[in-house]
């Protein structure tokens, strides 16, 4: 690790003022640290946002629906009574994140921010695409689980849990720089190595996240979420599906399903969901709904596996979703 300068900022406009060129913002530095022990991430400066108060709430209108700051920690959001009702699958995704040590620790923000988990990426040794090399190394290597959806530059799968429920809620962020503030999708946020190989999301310097915005849900919306993971009690997930079937009577209205796990940003199931709006859901119209999706996937030579895998947690996801 290199050294660096260590700041910490009382307020936005402070933390973007420090933000000067090679400098970077830390909130819980759970990913933060490890990128720089890496030497993937070299900051000249490390700005430190934990104290600043404003950025640190979770505030829930029955019609404008939830507002959370950045620094409200992962524990927090898994715990609070308010998103458990509200917004179920930001809970429960919460909850299936990592360690209790590291949700005690880690952000919402920091989340959502974080880099892939790829170890030809994060392996300093290994020179990918993702950091200017020829080659991406996952496709031809150790792919177990990586991508099978969009993996044709790079193979990485966003590492995000609270992003896939967020996308399918249809959450926004709140963005701040010394220009004021932009509102943006949170689908929209992220972006594949096809737009950019080197960077996950639209995020500029000198840009800081201020708030996450999820619509009030519908009262006529159920929702599920499943993960899953070779070591079910903290691993990384080889396969998530948040799900959110809003009805009219016994008839499908909308549905809202995103995969995680399964490709470089959260994965929206197009397909699914257009077979499923209008109709009235039962098993085999479930499964056929994920089948649509599956069918686009180019899985890499060891982690075919996933494309069951994720077309039966998919259907399952679905007919909770309904009931």
């Amino acid at each position: 690790m290199k050294n660096f300068e260590w700041t910490s900022a009382s307020s936005v406009e402070e933390a973007i003022k420090l933000t000067v060129k090679g400098a970077a913002i830390k909130a819980g530095g759970v990913d933060c640290l490890d990128l720089m022990k890496e030497h993937l991430f070299e900051p000249t400066r490390l700005v430190d946002i934990n104290s600043i108060k404003d950025l640190d709430y979770i505030k829930d209108d029955p019609k404008d629906g939830a507002k959370i700051g950045p620094l409200v920690t992962i524990a927090k959001l898994a715990e609070d009574p308010v998103i458990s009702k509200r917004y179920p699958l930001l809970a429960e995704a919460s909850l299936r994140i990592a360690t209790p040590q590291i949700r005690n620790m880690a952000t919402l923000g920091g989340n959502l921010l974080q880099r892939p988990r790829c170890w030809y990426f994060r392996n300093e040794l290994t020179f990918c695409r993702k950091k200017g090399g020829e080659k991406c190394y996952a496709q031809e290597g150790e792919n177990q689980y990586h991508a099978i959806f969009g993996n044709g530059l790079c193979a990485i799968v966003h590492p995000s849990g609270t992003a896939t429920a967020l996308v399918a809620y249809g959450a926004k962020l709140e963005i701040t720089s010394s220009q004021g503030k932009r509102e943006i999708d949170l689908e929209k946020f992220f972006q594949p190595p096809s737009v950019d190989l080197h960077r996950e999301n639209i995020l500029q310097p000198g840009e800081v996240v201020t708030e996450i915005r999820i619509p009030a849900p519908p009262d006529n919306a159920k929702s599920h979420y499943i993960k899953q993971g070779e070591k079910e009690s903290f691993d990384w997930p080889i396969c998530e599906i948040a799900c959110v079937i809003e009805k009219d009577g016994d008839t499908c209205k909308r549905a809202s399903i995103v995969l995680g796990a399964a490709s470089p940003v959260p994965y929206r199931a197009i397909e699914t969901e257009k077979m499923l709006k209008g109709q009235k859901i039962d098993a085999t119209l479930a499964r056929n709904a994920a089948k649509a999706t599956l069918k686009n996937a180019t899985p890499l030579a060891l982690n075919q596996y996933k494309v069951p895998l994720f077309e039966n947690l998919m259907t399952r996801a679905i007919l909770a979703a309904n009931s």
